[in-house]
């Protein structure tokens, strides 16, 4: 397994790590009753915490597909290398510190955190394409 693919499975890991969390958070502020429910009016009765953790989680599923892209592509177009490596495990911890970063409200740390995971992903495109 080459190591861009590790990466992508280990970031399978961040995802059920982020789905957990929101998922605990939301259980907490509504209840295992109103979870099952039909979550009307959902914003205006969970806490700011577990808004963001939820944010947090539609940010994570929105960039899962481009480092899927990226990882494809590398795989493709037979460009693993130390660098493309590298980038696919900064996206991996970038994600994983993004969720602690939302939640709290690490700010400016969250961006920060965030463009270096996009960063990563866009490095290992454009590595695919050279």
């Amino acid at each position: 397994m080459t190591p861009e693919l590790a990466a992508l499975a280990a970031s399978v890991l961040v995802h059920l790590a982020a789905v957990m969390w929101s998922q605990q958070a939301l259980n907490g502020d509504i209840g295992k009753d109103g979870n099952v429910g039909t979550r009307e009016n959902l914003e205006a009765r969970i806490s700011p915490r577990t808004a963001r953790l939820r944010r947090a989680l539609a940010n994570h599923v929105e960039n899962t597909g481009l480092f899927i892209i990226a990882v494809v592509l590398v795989q493709m177009t037979g460009s693993s290398s130390w660098l493309t490596a590298t980038a696919a495990w900064v996206y991996v911890a970038a994600r994983a510190l993004y969720l602690p970063a939302y939640a709290f409200g690490w700010v400016p740390w969250r961006s920060l955190i965030f463009t270096a995971g996009l960063l990563a992903t866009l490095l290992m495109i454009v590595a695919s394409l050279i």
